[in-house]
């Protein structure tokens, strides 16, 4: 591989001549593209260049023999013009890579955080100093003590106050059902006599549980008295330490500036005070996408197509395969990109350009209370941001006079399959209420791309949005929701395998999430272009359904085969 090294400029030049391939018109879309072979070519040679090279460490997840902590790291490549019109490329990566900055062959950040010299390691140090204080503290041997003796406390208090109180109530039931039998024994005079008896003993019992409640809350006090000046202490270094941490980032975040093609300026503040995050999120300016065009940008180069690509093992929580190619992330790069590919004659966004085109809507049963139709792949449920065309609008437009939704459920845009119409609103509440309460049964049928180790299963993968690049899902055990699928072997043939899923819970992406995550079965569904590989549509298909009717309440059911 050879490098020019003009003006320090690292244009790789490709290993064989390209002369053959045809440049594109136009830059991609960075956020849905297929890769070109002059991205695939430089891609691979980078590939290549992380498999050989000696000039740093990194551990990838790729040696199972390693030890150290596994990151794995996407990857850019640009295929670029020079001055002298010549082709080359250009690559980066997202983050750093074993803890350095300085690596050969990729182009540097656009603020390097980690030089000696710069602001950030010292303020970082000064932080990391504010941590070890209240490390020491955390960790001094009278604080954890007093800790440990006022968890005890509050659990002693607890238990012993309940008792107090199941005692008196206790007492109070039997106290009153002694009175209610003596009522028809006793005379007016000992039954005068019981009921103050009672209320001596009812009011010894209350005594009883304000005493213990006292005594403890007392223990508590005395116990909480001690801990306070560690907790304030442990409050001010805490205060402190975001305090720094913010000026930190804040100062952090007024060193990014990214340029366009125009050789304008915005800083990642500026870009993202209008956009919902306001403040940018950490790392915003970090990945590989806007490193490569502020190098291309800042000497002279010309954007021709670019990609990036996944080395190493997944994240916990993410979908990523090993070499697969991804779009750029929403969340950090939709911003910053939409200024620094301002100018740059691009593909126009593929999402825009009516998937939905053509796409016709059988009717599969129909009656004064529902319908049951087959959604075609490419087609919304609900009107999105910028398709208005859906089978939301469909129905409108088929029933015009229905005060109802119309729309009990939704399949994915890339999802073929039954959908259930209620054409009145009696309907829609019925059918919606056995979705809710899940005593309707669906089943899908998908395409997987490769072959899995168990004819049958269930896989309990939680699911949240990831807020840094919707519409993607994570894997996510603190705040994700539960989602439970059931799957079945039908057949495997030439390497792919041909599932049933029964989803027990109904989140965003969930079958397509339990297919491709590692921790699922480890294999996604055919054309997946977002946890798989593109191809020419989602191979997933809503199958079956059986529901009780809103009128007959008589369980049917329909089944639709898919065209795959």
């Amino acid at each position: 591989m050879n490098t020019d090294d003009r003006e320090l400029v690292q244009i790789h030049r490709f290993n064989q001549s390209v002369d053959h391939i045809t440049l594109p018109d136009l830059f991609n879309f960075p956020f849905y593209y297929d890769p070109h072979p002059l991205t695939r070519l430089a891609a691979e040679s980078l590939q290549e260049m992380l498999v050989n090279q000696v000039g740093w460490s990194h551990n990838f997840g790729l040696d199972p023999d390693r030890e150290g902590l596994v990151i794995g790291k996407m990857f850019g490549v640009m295929v670029v013009k020079d001055t002298d019109r010549n082709i080359g490329w250009i690559a980066a990566v997202s983050g750093k890579l074993g803890g350095r900055n300085d690596i050969p062959g990729l182009v540097p950040p656009i603020y390097d955080m980690l030089k000696d010299e710069g602001f950030y390691k010292s303020r970082e140090q000064e932080i990391n100093g504010e941590t070890a204080k209240l490390q020491a503290i955390l960790t001094d041997d009278q604080y954890l003590t007093l800790v440990a003796e006022l968890t005890t406390a509050q659990e002693q208090s607890k238990i012993l106050t309940a008792e107090a109180r199941r005692i008196f109530n206790k007492g109070r039931k039997e106290r009153k059902k002694i009175r209610k039998s003596a009522l028809t024994t006793l005379s007016a005079s000992d039954y005068d006599q019981l009921h103050a008896m009672h209320k001596t003993e009812s009011l010894h019992q209350q005594h009883e549980v304000k005493r213990i409640t006292h005594e403890w809350n007392e223990k508590i006090s005395a116990i909480t008295e001690k801990l306070s000046p560690y907790q304030e202490q442990i409050k001010a270094i805490k205060t402190k330490r975001k305090e720094m941490s913010n000026a930190l980032q804040h100062r952090l975040f007024d060193q990014y500036h990214f340029l366009n093609r125009a050789g304008q300026t915005k800083s990642v503040l500026e870009i993202f005070k209008h956009t919902s995050y306001e403040i940018p999120p950490s790392g915003a300016g970090e990945c590989a996408a806007p490193k490569l065009l502020q190098y291309a940008f800042a000497h002279e180069l010309i954007p021709v197509c670019m990609g990036e690509f996944w080395w190493g093992q997944p994240p916990k929580s993410e979908v990523r395969k090993h070499k697969n190619y991804y779009p750029a992330c929403r969340g950090k790069c939709e911003p910053i990109l939409a200024h620094m590919l301002d100018g740059l004659p691009m593909d126009d966004n593929p999402l825009l350009n009516g998937p939905d085109v053509g796409k016709v809507i059988q009717t599969i049963y129909e009656d004064d209370s529902l319908a049951v139709i087959h959604k075609p792949h490419e087609l919304l449920s609900v009107p999105g941001k910028s398709i208005e065309e859906s089978v939301y609008l469909r129905m409108k437009q088929a029933y015009p006079d229905s005060n109802s939704p119309l729309i009990v459920h939704r399949l994915d845009m890339s999802t073929s399959g039954i959908m259930l119409i209620a054409k009145t609103k009696k309907a829609h509440k019925y059918l919606q209420k056995q979705f809710l309460k899940k005593t309707l049964q669906k089943q899908y049928i998908a395409l997987l791309d490769g072959e899995l180790s168990q004819s049958d299963g269930e896989i309990n993968l939680p699911i949240r949005v990831d807020l840094d690049d919707r519409p993607r899902q994570l894997v996510c055990y603190q705040h994700g929701k539960h989602a439970k699928t059931l799957y079945q072997v039908l057949e495997v043939v030439e390497g792919k395998t041909r599932v049933q899923f029964t989803p027990v819970t109904g989140r965003t992406h969930q079958l397509r999430i339990h297919s491709a995550h590692q921790d699922g079965l480890g294999v996604a569904i055919v054309g997946d272009d977002l946890y798989g590989v593109k191809a020419d549509r989602l191979h997933l298909h809503a199958a079956y359904l059986r529901f009780r009717h809103p009128e007959t309440e008589e369980y049917i059911e329909f089944r639709v085969e898919p065209e795959f």
